[in-house]
């Protein structure tokens, strides 16, 4: 099947192919504004192990040739921009490789894209392991699981400003947990321990704690190799039913989660009160219905109450202490704290009814400051 991956570009990969592009962009003008005020090595690099042919058979372009053209199009990213693309198959790299030599303007990137043809395995981990690397945006898509290791996601992982998106391709690692014909693959991806336990662990579980038990797992590893910030978004199948893959991002940083973040929160295909779901859901454009009865604001300001009681703080301040691990981005803390202020429920300096509107709605900035009531005591 993986020979016809190409043929169309599926919805589902032009959202991946967005998430990819649009993170990139950002990471790109972070670390190079950075770099820029060290005045030090300006090199930045951006690197596919499963690049694949650049476009679909539909003629759209896949993710290399967008992050390219990105490049071209900001000097910063054209002066200094390493881009490294790979694939096992000859006859993708060198339809990659014509594709690139057509983009209008890359001969004016001072650093040639460079095309490799080589099988994704250890000597690969080993090259990344020796290597002292430059900032480095690690994209790692694999059709399956072969080649995806905790290894080799460490091997860019352990460097400054590096950053990791991989494919996990949660059909297939489901299928392949309990087939003991793919344990070395099991085992390179959550580590031996983890893996065994994690067939255990699912032997008795529903499908849905299922997948929760699994993407846990995968993210819990990534956490103690020293990927502090992990944030997975799914893909479900057409009837929304079941999550096909996952694109799990990986990062030391909380700035890179927190713009991941949002990158991701706007290809959600859904929201629920304005909550992203983190998942594109093909079904819920037929059922808008059925997300209206998850309410999580309800639930976001119930436990904001109770997280802050008897505390004063901004609304940066409450964002960035809180958002880790929930699906929550600063919009929604705006809304919700501007509720509760008008509610009563806190006060807000300046107060709302000081703070400028925009049709209608009382603005909140980040350094608008929220007071918090004490818990009750229990009688």
């Amino acid at each position: 099947m993986a020979e016809h991956f190409f043929e169309e570009q599926k919805e589902q990969s032009q959202v991946k192919t967005a998430i990819v592009s649009k993170y990139f962009w950002a990471w790109a003008k972070v670390i190079t504004s950075v770099l820029a005020r060290n005045r030090g090595d300006m090199r930045i690099a951006y690197v596919d192990l499963f690049a694949g042919p650049g476009r679909y058979e539909d003629g759209a372009k896949s993710t290399p040739l967008l992050i390219l053209e990105q490049a071209i199009a900001e000097p910063a990213f054209r002066d200094n921009l390493v881009a490294w693309f790979n694939d096992k198959d000859a006859a993708n790299t060198s339809t990659l490789l014509k594709e690139i030599k057509q983009l209008p303007g890359i001969d004016t990137m001072e650093r040639q894209p460079k095309v490799y043809t080589n099988e994704v395995g250890t000597e690969i981990v080993k090259m990344f392991e020796q290597l002292d690397l430059v900032p480095t945006l690690f994209f790692v898509d694999p059709w399956g699981y072969k080649g995806l290791s905790l290894r080799l996601i460490n091997s860019v992982l352990k460097d400054w400003a590096c950053e990791c998106i991989f494919f996990f391709n949660y059909t297939r690692i489901n299928m392949g947990l309990p087939n003991e014909r793919v344990d070395a693959h099991m085992d390179a991806l959550f580590g031996a321990e983890r893996a065994a336990a994690l067939r255990q662990k699912i032997k008795s579980l529903s499908p849905d704690d299922r997948e929760l038990a699994i993407t846990e797992e995968i993210c819990e590893a990534l956490v103690e190799m020293g990927g502090k910030y992990v944030l997975p978004f799914r893909f479900k199948n057409e009837k929304g039913t079941r999550t096909k893959h996952q694109l799990i991002f990986v990062s030391k940083h909380p700035l890179g989660y927190k713009i991941m973040k949002d990158v991701m929160a706007k290809e959600s295909s859904s929201h629920e009160q304005g909550v992203p779901t983190f998942e594109y859901n093909p079904a819920t454009t037929d059922q808008p219905l059925l997300f209206e009865f998850a309410r999580p604001l309800d639930d976001l300001e119930g436990m904001l109450l109770d997280e802050f009681a008897g505390r004063t703080m901004t609304m940066a301040e409450i964002c960035e202490e809180h958002h880790y691990g929930r699906r929550y981005i600063a919009k929604n803390y705006k809304d919700v704290l501007t509720k509760m202020e008008q509610a009563g429920k806190i006060t807000g300096d300046p107060p709302h009814t000081k703070r400028r509107k925009i049709k209608g709605e009382v603005t909140c900035a980040d350094a608008t400051k929220f007071t918090f009531p004490p818990k009750q005591a229990v009688t």
